[in-house]
């Protein structure tokens, strides 16, 4: 689905101007920052895998929790910017040996991998025993409105429309693919953001900016014309503004955590397990069905 070798080109490109768009990363950062703070535990050696220019490795080491931070992206040129122990590595080949690390952060990189279920599974064993995975990505419900006015135009003018905004995971999705690489304890919640914009050509100058346009490995697409762009921004104007005339630009921001496997763990009862009832805890007599009033 994505050229790699495209994507590492758009983070080379952005580099020099990315604290100009960086907004989203630095917000997850600080959000990274606040969970970390809930959790009891102490990290001895943690990476900030698809680190860009290092809003996580500085919110990791901000945090109190960690005592070594190493950080990893894609792109050379985003590793000479970040100031921790950086390397360049790819997330869909990730580089590091089996129980290595005690945390593994991600923030906004990982929605660009061909194989996240693969991505997952590789964290999964660089984690030593009760090692924390905490991350975030974007979610299917970002840039819904360019994704909706893109196509309508294409179809207006064409009758037919390409795949324009990369396909993104859903929620429930991620949840699944938690459990399915072998985390323990997953958890996934989304946090939704809306941006306002005075023109759709800005919010996709920021896309740009966060190094955050479309990759796709296929070239088959016909490249978007000036009238097709026009028509885009009527639609979005039409469709996704506020009485004030600024434009909405929504971010679904799916955040995912869970554990490596360890034995003091606590795991689920088995059903029918149970010592107590649901009655009792609330106070209230209990009746069995075949003494209930009209039961069999």
């Amino acid at each position: 689905m994505f050229d790699r070798t495209r994507i590492r080109g758009l983070r080379e490109r952005a580099v020099v101007t990315y604290p100009k768009y960086s907004f989203l990363k630095m917000r997850v950062a600080e959000e990274l920052r606040e969970r970390l703070d809930d959790t009891p535990r102490r990290f001895s050696r943690a990476l900030d895998l698809g680190c860009h220019t290092g809003a996580g490795a500085v919110a990791l080491s901000a945090s109190g929790k960690v005592d070594t931070v190493f950080a990893a992206d894609l792109s050379p040129a985003m590793v000479s910017k970040t100031p921790a122990l950086a390397f360049a590595a790819d997330e869909e080949h990730l580089p590091v040996g089996d129980d290595t690390l005690d945390l593994i952060a991600s923030l906004l990189s990982l929605h660009s991998v061909n194989d996240l279920p693969g991505a997952l599974v590789q964290i999964r064993r660089a984690l030593k025993p009760d090692g924390l995975f905490i991350g975030c990505l974007f979610g299917a419900g970002s840039l819904m409105e360019l994704r909706t006015s893109l196509m309508q135009a294409e179809v207006e003018l064409t009758g037919g429309a390409a795949q324009r905004v990369a396909p993104l995971p859903g929620l429930q999705d991620m949840a699944g693919l938690l459990q399915r690489a072998g985390l323990a304890l997953p958890v996934a919640d989304v946090d939704r953001v809306t941006v306002r914009y005075d023109s759709p050509f800005k919010l996709m100058e920021d896309l740009g900016g966060m190094a955050e346009r479309a990759a796709f490995a296929s070239k088959d697409r016909p490249p978007l014309s000036r009238r097709m762009l026009i028509r885009m921004a009527e639609i979005y104007a039409e469709r996704f503004s506020d009485p004030d005339g600024r434009l909405r630009a929504s971010f679904e921001i799916i955040w995912l955590s869970g554990w490596a496997p360890a034995p003091h763990q606590p795991k689920p009862l088995k059903p029918g397990s149970a010592t107590h009832s649901l009655a009792s805890a609330v106070g209230a007599k209990e009746i069995s069905l075949k003494n209930k009033p009209g039961g069999s």
